[in-house]
Protein backbone atom coordinates (compact mmCIF):
# COMPACT_ATOMS: atom_id res chain seq x y z
CA UNK A 1 0.00 0.00 0.00
CA UNK A 2 1.02 3.27 -0.41
CA UNK A 3 2.32 5.68 2.01
CA UNK A 4 1.59 8.47 0.37
CA UNK A 5 -1.81 7.44 -1.10
CA UNK A 6 -3.06 6.19 2.26
CA UNK A 7 -2.93 9.80 3.61
CA UNK A 8 -6.32 11.84 3.30
CA UNK A 9 -5.92 14.69 1.96
CA UNK A 10 -7.33 17.71 4.31
CA UNK A 11 -9.91 20.37 3.03
CA UNK A 12 -9.88 23.98 4.86
CA UNK A 13 -12.85 25.56 5.80
CA UNK A 14 -12.90 27.71 2.68
CA UNK A 15 -12.61 24.95 0.27
CA UNK A 16 -15.98 22.83 -0.92
CA UNK A 17 -15.38 19.60 -2.73
CA UNK A 18 -17.93 17.46 -4.33
CA UNK A 19 -17.94 13.86 -6.09
CA UNK A 20 -20.24 13.04 -8.96
CA UNK A 21 -19.31 10.19 -11.11
CA UNK A 22 -15.40 10.08 -11.58
CA UNK A 23 -14.86 13.72 -11.52
CA UNK A 24 -14.06 15.88 -8.16
CA UNK A 25 -14.82 19.37 -8.43
CA UNK A 26 -13.32 21.31 -5.98
CA UNK A 27 -13.97 25.14 -4.97
CA UNK A 28 -12.26 27.63 -3.14
CA UNK A 29 -11.37 31.34 -2.49
CA UNK A 30 -8.42 31.12 -5.58
CA UNK A 31 -10.88 29.56 -7.95
CA UNK A 32 -12.32 25.94 -9.18
CA UNK A 33 -10.76 23.30 -10.19
CA UNK A 34 -12.22 19.96 -11.45
CA UNK A 35 -10.26 16.46 -11.67
CA UNK A 36 -11.12 13.75 -13.33
CA UNK A 37 -10.28 10.34 -11.52
CA UNK A 38 -8.47 7.58 -13.90
CA UNK A 39 -9.59 4.27 -13.72
CA UNK A 40 -9.22 2.08 -11.21
CA UNK A 41 -8.64 4.80 -8.84
CA UNK A 42 -11.69 5.66 -6.61
CA UNK A 43 -12.00 8.64 -4.25
CA UNK A 44 -14.77 9.67 -1.12
CA UNK A 45 -15.19 12.14 0.43
CA UNK A 46 -15.94 12.01 4.00
CA UNK A 47 -16.14 14.80 7.28
CA UNK A 48 -13.94 17.31 5.05
CA UNK A 49 -11.27 14.58 3.95
CA UNK A 50 -10.34 13.23 0.58
CA UNK A 51 -9.74 9.78 0.52
CA UNK A 52 -7.83 7.79 -2.38
CA UNK A 53 -8.20 4.28 -3.02
CA UNK A 54 -7.32 1.91 -5.53
CA UNK A 55 -9.51 -1.03 -6.93
CA UNK A 56 -6.87 -3.65 -7.53
CA UNK A 57 -3.33 -4.43 -6.47
CA UNK A 58 -2.20 -4.20 -10.56
CA UNK A 59 1.11 -2.48 -11.32
CA UNK A 60 -0.16 0.63 -13.00
CA UNK A 61 -3.16 1.31 -10.55
CA UNK A 62 -0.64 0.84 -7.49
CA UNK A 63 1.71 3.66 -9.34
CA UNK A 64 -1.16 5.70 -9.70
CA UNK A 65 -2.08 5.89 -5.82
CA UNK A 66 -0.14 7.86 -4.51
CA UNK A 67 0.01 10.43 -7.40
CA UNK A 68 -3.33 10.66 -7.45
CA UNK A 69 -3.62 11.31 -3.98
CA UNK A 70 -0.22 14.03 -4.67
CA UNK A 71 -1.92 15.63 -7.40
CA UNK A 72 -5.54 16.42 -5.44
CA UNK A 73 -3.52 17.97 -2.42
CA UNK A 74 -1.61 20.00 -5.48
CA UNK A 75 -5.31 21.20 -6.34
CA UNK A 76 -6.40 22.05 -2.94
CA UNK A 77 -3.29 24.15 -2.07
CA UNK A 78 -3.63 26.08 -5.54
CA UNK A 79 -7.20 26.91 -4.88
CA UNK A 80 -6.03 28.38 -1.12
CA UNK A 81 -2.72 29.67 -1.56
CA UNK A 82 -1.68 29.32 -5.13
CA UNK A 83 1.06 28.56 -6.58
CA UNK A 84 4.03 31.17 -8.07
CA UNK A 85 7.23 30.64 -9.75
CA UNK A 86 9.89 33.61 -10.73
CA UNK A 87 12.45 33.93 -13.34
CA UNK A 88 15.14 36.50 -14.02
CA UNK A 89 17.33 37.23 -16.78
CA UNK A 90 20.19 37.83 -17.01
CA UNK A 91 22.39 39.51 -20.05
CA UNK A 92 23.48 43.22 -21.08
CA UNK A 93 20.41 44.26 -22.63
CA UNK A 94 18.33 41.70 -21.94
CA UNK A 95 14.45 42.61 -20.58
CA UNK A 96 11.05 41.51 -20.55
CA UNK A 97 7.49 43.57 -20.45
CA UNK A 98 3.99 42.67 -20.89
CA UNK A 99 1.79 43.63 -23.78
CA UNK A 100 -1.69 43.45 -22.99
CA UNK A 101 -2.01 39.43 -22.21
CA UNK A 102 1.52 38.89 -23.87
CA UNK A 103 4.65 38.42 -22.31
CA UNK A 104 6.98 40.38 -24.61
CA UNK A 105 11.09 38.92 -24.38
CA UNK A 106 13.79 40.86 -25.75
CA UNK A 107 16.67 38.29 -24.86
CA UNK A 108 19.75 38.57 -27.95
CA UNK A 109 17.28 37.76 -30.95
CA UNK A 110 16.82 39.91 -34.12
CA UNK A 111 13.32 39.87 -33.26
CA UNK A 112 10.99 40.17 -29.67
CA UNK A 113 9.94 36.79 -28.95
CA UNK A 114 6.21 37.10 -27.83
CA UNK A 115 4.35 34.60 -25.84
CA UNK A 116 0.50 34.76 -25.24
CA UNK A 117 -0.04 34.02 -21.24
CA UNK A 118 -2.38 30.73 -20.69
CA UNK A 119 -5.85 31.45 -19.21
CA UNK A 120 -5.65 30.81 -15.42
CA UNK A 121 -2.06 32.57 -14.72
CA UNK A 122 -1.33 36.07 -14.20
CA UNK A 123 2.24 37.18 -15.39
CA UNK A 124 4.09 40.08 -14.29
CA UNK A 125 7.76 41.71 -14.65
CA UNK A 126 9.22 43.53 -11.63
CA UNK A 127 11.86 45.70 -13.07
CA UNK A 128 12.89 44.64 -16.37
CA UNK A 129 14.44 41.61 -15.69
CA UNK A 130 12.41 40.07 -13.02
CA UNK A 131 9.34 37.62 -14.35
CA UNK A 132 6.84 36.25 -11.47
CA UNK A 133 4.18 33.62 -12.54
CA UNK A 134 1.16 32.98 -10.06
CA UNK A 135 -1.77 30.55 -10.81
CA UNK A 136 -3.43 28.17 -8.57
CA UNK A 137 -2.63 25.00 -11.46
CA UNK A 138 0.59 23.65 -10.03
CA UNK A 139 0.87 21.65 -13.68
CA UNK A 140 -0.25 24.95 -15.87
CA UNK A 141 2.26 27.46 -13.98
CA UNK A 142 5.44 24.78 -14.31
CA UNK A 143 4.98 24.69 -18.06
CA UNK A 144 4.65 27.99 -18.63
CA UNK A 145 7.65 28.89 -16.60
CA UNK A 146 9.68 25.87 -18.08
CA UNK A 147 8.66 27.02 -21.84
CA UNK A 148 9.93 30.69 -20.97
CA UNK A 149 13.28 29.25 -19.10
CA UNK A 150 13.63 26.67 -22.52
CA UNK A 151 14.07 29.87 -24.81
CA UNK A 152 17.34 31.00 -23.36
CA UNK A 153 18.73 28.77 -20.88
CA UNK A 154 21.60 29.89 -18.83
CA UNK A 155 24.71 29.21 -20.71
CA UNK A 156 27.53 28.44 -18.38
CA UNK A 157 30.52 30.66 -19.56
CA UNK A 158 29.27 33.86 -19.01
CA UNK A 159 26.02 33.00 -17.17
CA UNK A 160 23.59 34.70 -19.97
CA UNK A 161 20.05 33.74 -19.99
CA UNK A 162 16.43 33.10 -18.19
CA UNK A 163 16.60 30.85 -15.17
CA UNK A 164 14.48 30.38 -11.99
CA UNK A 165 15.22 32.71 -8.86
CA UNK A 166 17.59 31.14 -6.68
CA UNK A 167 18.78 28.45 -9.53
CA UNK A 168 22.63 28.15 -9.01
CA UNK A 169 24.94 27.78 -12.74
CA UNK A 170 28.22 26.47 -12.57
CA UNK A 171 30.09 28.34 -14.62
CA UNK A 172 32.90 26.78 -16.81
CA UNK A 173 36.45 28.27 -17.11
CA UNK A 174 37.00 29.54 -20.47
CA UNK A 175 39.46 28.33 -23.17
CA UNK A 176 42.21 30.84 -21.87
CA UNK A 177 41.76 29.39 -18.68
CA UNK A 178 42.49 25.57 -19.45
CA UNK A 179 46.34 25.94 -19.87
Amino acid sequence: MSRIGKKPVTLPEKVNATLKDRTIHFEGPKGKHDFVLPKGINAKIEGGQVWVERLSDEKPIKSLHGTIRALLNNVVIGITTGFKRELEIIGMGYKAQMKGNTLALSIGFSHPVELPVPEGLTTKVEGQTRIVIEGNDKQQLGQFAAKIRSLYPPEPYKGKGIRYVGEEVRKKLGKAMTK
